[in-house]
């Protein structure tokens, strides 16, 4: 499981220019399968995406496909995590060790 924070580098401005475009991204991985849940930062700083891939290397090769990283509108972290407990409802997403 992967956590991916967008910060963006660019006003708000730039943001929007961009931003239907990066929705049919997010539209195209959510179909996938790969993208589970995402949102923006509170404030407007950015985002978070929470994504399933079968390793980091596979994870890294979509994030470059979003068209904020293409139009260098966001800088992009991604930290891979084991979640070994979930909130009632979310059990599939625990992975046995």
């Amino acid at each position: 499981m992967f956590v991916i924070t967008l910060t963006y580098k660019k006003p708000l401005a730039d943001v929007e220019l961009h931003l239907a475009a990066h929705i049919a991204y997010l539209d195209e991985y959510y179909a996938k399968g790969t993208f589970i849940a995402s949102g923006r930062k509170v404030p407007r700083t950015g985002g978070v995406i929470l994504a399933k891939a079968d390793n980091r290397a596979e994870l890294e090769a979509i994030v470059k496909l979003d068209p904020f990283y293409i139009e260098e509108v966001a800088e992009f972290e991604v930290v891979e995590f084991v979640p070994t407990r979930a909130a009632a409802g979310l059990e599939p997403l625990i992975e046995v060790i």
